[in-house]
C-alpha cells in the first residue's frame, strides 16, 4: 500500500533525524526505536521465510541493544543526575554504551546478525540497512567520542577489520560480501574515532557513497551471487565495469577514492604512536582487497 509505505519511510527518516538532533538520551533512544520499528515492515514486505527470519533476528538484536543503551543512560543519570548525551561520565555507562552502539552497528564480536539479516532481504532493503541505518548510531558515537573508553574502541575496531576481511574470503553471496565489507569499514571508523572524529566522518561519507553505488548497480544488473555477476558482462558491460571499479574503491586500492580515508587514518594512527594498530589495519585491508579483486577477476 503506497500510504503505508510512505508512513513507514517517513518514520524511518524521522527516527534518524530525532536521534541526530537530540541532546537528551531518552529522545535519542526513542529515535533509535522508531528507526528499528519502521524498517521491520520494509523487511517483511516480501512474504518469504528468509525475510521473516531476517526481520526477527534484526528486531531481537536491535531490541537488546536498545535495552542496553537505555540501561546505560539510566545508570549514568542515576549516578550523575545528567540526561545530556555529552555528559556520559560514568565508566560503566561508557563501556555499556559502547557495547550497545556497536551491537546496533554490527561491529565484531557483535556482528553475527548482520550477514544473516542482509542475506535474507532484497537489495533495496539491504541498501537502507547498510547506509541509512548506520547514521543514527554513528551520530551518537560522534557526540560521545571524547568520553568513550579508547582501548575498548580500538580493540573493537581491530577485531572488526580482521573479521570483516577474514570472513569475506569464503563467501559466494554478494550480499554477505557487502555485509562483511560493512563490518570492516565500520572497524576503520571506530579505530580512528578517539583520535580524529573528522576523519571518521570522511570515512563514513565515502563508505555511504560507495556502498549505495554498489547496491544500486547490483540491483540494476539483478546480481545476488558471484556467478550471476560473472554473466552480466555480456548484458550490461558499462554498468558491470563501473561496479568493478566501485568494488576496487571499496577495497581501498589506490588511486581510487576509497584509498583516501584509509591513507589518512593510517597516517593519523602513526602520528598517535599506534604503529602496531596501523600495521594490523593495513594488513586486514589486504584481506578485504583480496576478495574484491577476486570478484573483479571473475
Amino acid at each position: 500500500n503506497p500510504i503505508t509505505l510512505s508512513v513507514v519511510l517517513t518514520s524511518l527518516a524521522l527516527g534518524t533525524i530525532f536521534t541526530v538532533s537530540s541532546s537528551h538520551w531518552f529522545l535519542a533512544w526513542m529515535g533509535l526505536e522508531i528507526n528499528t520499528l519502521a524498517i521491520i515492515p520494509i523487511m517483511t514486505q516480501h512474504k518469504h521465510p528468509r525475510a521473516i527470519e531476517a526481520s526477527t533476528k534484526y528486531f531481537l538484536t536491535q531490541a537488546a541493544a536498545s535495552a542496553l543503551l537505555l540501561f546505560s543512560s539510566l545508570n549514568n543519570a542515576w549516578l550523575t543526575g545528567e540526561w545530556s548525551i555529552m555528559d556520559l561520565t560514568n565508566p560503566l555507562s561508557c563501556a555499556t554504551m559502547t557495547v550497545a552502539i556497536c551491537m546496533k552497528l554490527g561491529l565484531a564480536p557483535f556482528h553475527f546478525w548482520l550477514p544473516e539479516v542482509l542475506q535474507g532481504i532484497n537489495l533495496t532493503t539491504g541498501l537502507i540497512l547498510s547506509t541509512w541505518q548506520k547514521l543514527a548510531p554513528m551520530a551518537i558515537l560522534y557526540q560521545i567520542a571524547p568520553t568513550l573508553n579508547t582501548p575498548l574502541l580500538l580493540a573493537l575496531g581491530l577485531v572488526s577489520t580482521l573479521v570483516g576481511g577474514w570472513s569475506g574470503l569464503n563467501q559466494t553471496q554478494l550480499r554477505k560480501i557487502m555485509a562483511f565489507s560493512s563490518i570492516a569499514h565500520l572497524g576503520w571508523m571506530v579505530s580512528i574515532l578517539p583520535f580524529s572524529p573528522q576523519l571518521m566522518i570522511l570515512n563514513l561519507t565515502i563508505y555511504l557513497i560507495m556502498t549505495s553505488t554498489m547496491f544500486l548497480m547490483l540491483k540494476t544488473i539483478s546480481s545476488t551471487k558471484i556467478s550471476s555477476l560473472a554473466t552480466s558482462w555480456s548484458k550490461t558491460p558499462t554498468t558491470t565495469a563501473l561496479s568493478l571499479l566501485t568494488l576496487l574503491s571499496l577495497g581501498g586500492l589506490p588511486p581510487l577514492s576509497g584509498f583516501v580515508p584509509k591513507w589518512f587514518i593510517l597516517q593519523e594512527l602513526t602520528n598517535q604512536n599506534t604503529t602496531i594498530l596501523a600495521t594490523t589495519l593495513a594488513l586486514s585491508a589486504l584481506l578485504s582487497l583480496f576478495f574484491y579483486l577476486r570478484l573483479t577477476y571473475i
